[in-house]
């Protein structure tokens, strides 16, 4: 299960972000994540619930926004959505895409807890 990999890392990025920003607790963190990555929402939701559990995340929200697979064609430079992993270029029908989305996986933004903001004033 690779979502235990990624939340590790995501709760390193977390505390020294928090720490440099003297929050003391984030209620909300918003991920990006493509469809390429193959991460379960479920599963990522639960690794991040028994990892922040004692940490500056501790009961925080976590929102995962999916960026769609997206691709241009390398023969007719067309953009398109992916349907279904078919890399297939809807106008000319070539198989030669790169791939320009899908592959994200960056935390977007994270939002303090509001006693974090009191402590601030």
């Amino acid at each position: 299960m690779h979502e235990t990999a990624i939340v590790s890392g995501l709760m390193r990025i977390l505390d020294t972000q928090a720490r440099a920003h003297d929050v003391k607790r984030i209620a909300r963190v918003t991920l990006k994540v493509g469809r390429l990555r193959a991460v379960e929402p479920a599963q990522l939701r639960l690794c991040f619930e028994l990892f922040a559990e004692d940490t500056v995340a501790a009961g925080a929200q976590l929102v995962i926004d999916p960026v769609p697979v997206r691709a241009r064609c390398t023969h007719c430079q067309a953009e398109f959505e992916v349907p279904r992993y078919r890399f297939d270029c809807p106008r000319c029908g070539a198989g030669e895409v790169t791939v320009i989305s899908g592959q994200e996986l960056y935390i977007e933004s994270f939002e303090p807890a509001e006693e974090s903001r009191d402590d601030e004033r």
